[in-house]
């Protein structure tokens, strides 16, 4: 199912990038020069259940600005966020490696990309396809969008 996300009402990041940082780990949005590695680090991380992840990630680099955002710590993705990408107004998809999960990144990286899209002029945003929606309810407010399924994405997208 999507969901649906206000974003004339998304809480304050400031306190979760705050404790971030103190961690050592900083969401930014990513560089064009960069696409190369977050895609790999996406494959790599995500394996072939991913592979749109990867297409849709590298959409998100053909952007101006870049509709990317990633948590970097020592210099290694850790996390990435994309929007804008199978659809204007679609958040996702979203992913933080294994060791990095629970400590807020996602959080970080959903209100960043979310926030992205506010500015531009954006008053709403659909989560497409989502997983966990317990996720998505607390960190942005979002709702579940009744009869969704299978939303944008056509049942023969899976071209093989």
């Amino acid at each position: 199912m999507d969901m649906l996300v206000k974003l004339y009402e998304l809480p304050d990041a400031t306190p979760y990038a705050s404790d971030l940082q103190r961690a050592g780990i900083v969401v930014r949005r990513a560089m064009v020069h960069e696409r190369h590695k977050v895609a790999a680090w996406v494959s790599e991380t995500f394996g072939a259940k991913a592979a749109g992840w990867v297409d849709e990630c590298t959409a998100a680099f053909a952007r101006q600005p870049v509709a990317c955002h990633i948590a970097v710590r020592s210099g290694t993705v850790v996390g990435f966020a994309c929007y804008d990408t199978t659809a204007r107004g679609m958040f996702g998809p979203i992913g933080v490696g294994e060791s990095a999960r629970s400590n807020g990144i996602g959080r970080l990286l959903l209100l960043a990309s979310l926030r992205d899209m506010h500015v531009v002029g954006y008053a709403y945003a659909v989560v497409g396809h989502v997983a966990n929606t317990t996720f998505f309810a607390k960190a942005a407010g979002a709702v579940a969008i009744e009869g969704s399924t299978p939303g944008p994405y056509p049942a023969d997208s899976a071209l093989v």
